[in-house]
């Protein structure tokens, strides 16, 4: 339940940064042209720029956490085929520290070591699942996904309605996905919700403001 609840909890702020980085970008055009193409295009491009590097990133990212896992998981084994006393010992002080007294933290560490010593101790002293390594690829996929369907919300927002209501039905619209993510990602994380919403509407509602203005101001120039 705690890795479901993890992936979905990225999945909600992938989805996030794709709202508020493809709306930022769409609504700073919009502020400096009305042609269709070139909201399509930019839009398009802020699509796959983001979701290709929050896939990259993501990938490299769990890459190296997996890659931290497994050497830890090879010292302990390394360890455990030394001096498995000693490793007994360890197991039997860590058991004890969360709150078993002396006697029952040994027979709890004898009993764990007898069954999979390794798997004790990535457990207890690693706080790693030798099963359920992260994925890199299903990272990488997830955040591709998550990142591209965020951004297809402002993408579409700015380019169906008439141009005079571009700006509007995409600040709206993107206010109240924003509004949504911070609700649901509050829920899973337990915080209180008006917090998360008004913070997450605040970050995006600035966003586009900024990059609206610049793309207005370049207009103006002649730039």
């Amino acid at each position: 339940m705690s890795t479901r609840l993890n992936w979905l909890r990225a999945g909600v702020l992938g989805a996030n940064d794709g709202i508020i980085s493809t709306a930022g970008l769409v609504v700073g055009v919009a502020g400096a042209t009305t042609s269709r193409t070139a909201l399509l295009a930019a839009g398009v491009a802020g699509l796959l720029a983001g979701s290709l590097s929050m896939a990259a990133g993501e990938y490299v990212s769990v890459s190296s956490q997996r890659d931290s896992e497994r050497a830890a998981l090879e010292t302990e084994r390394q360890e455990l085929a030394e001096d498995p006393e000693a490793e007994l010992e360890e197991l039997t002080g860590l058991l004890a520290a969360r709150g078993l007294s002396r006697d029952v933290a040994r027979e709890a560490a004898v009993q764990l070591s007898e069954r999979d010593a390794l798997r004790a101790h990535a457990r207890v002293e690693l706080g790693i699942e030798p099963d359920e390594l992260a994925n890199p690829w299903h990272a990488a996929l997830a955040s591709f996904v998550s990142f591209t369907v965020g951004a297809l919300l402002p993408l579409l927002a700015i380019l169906l309605p008439a141009p005079s209501q571009r700006v509007p039905v995409t600040v709206v619209a993107v206010l109240l996905a924003l509004a949504l993510c911070g609700r649901v990602s509050a829920g899973l994380g337990g915080a209180p919700p008006l917090r998360a919403v008004v913070r997450n509407m605040a970050g995006g509602g600035l966003a586009m403001a900024v990059t609206y203005a610049a793309g207005h101001l370049l207009s103006a120039s002649g730039a």
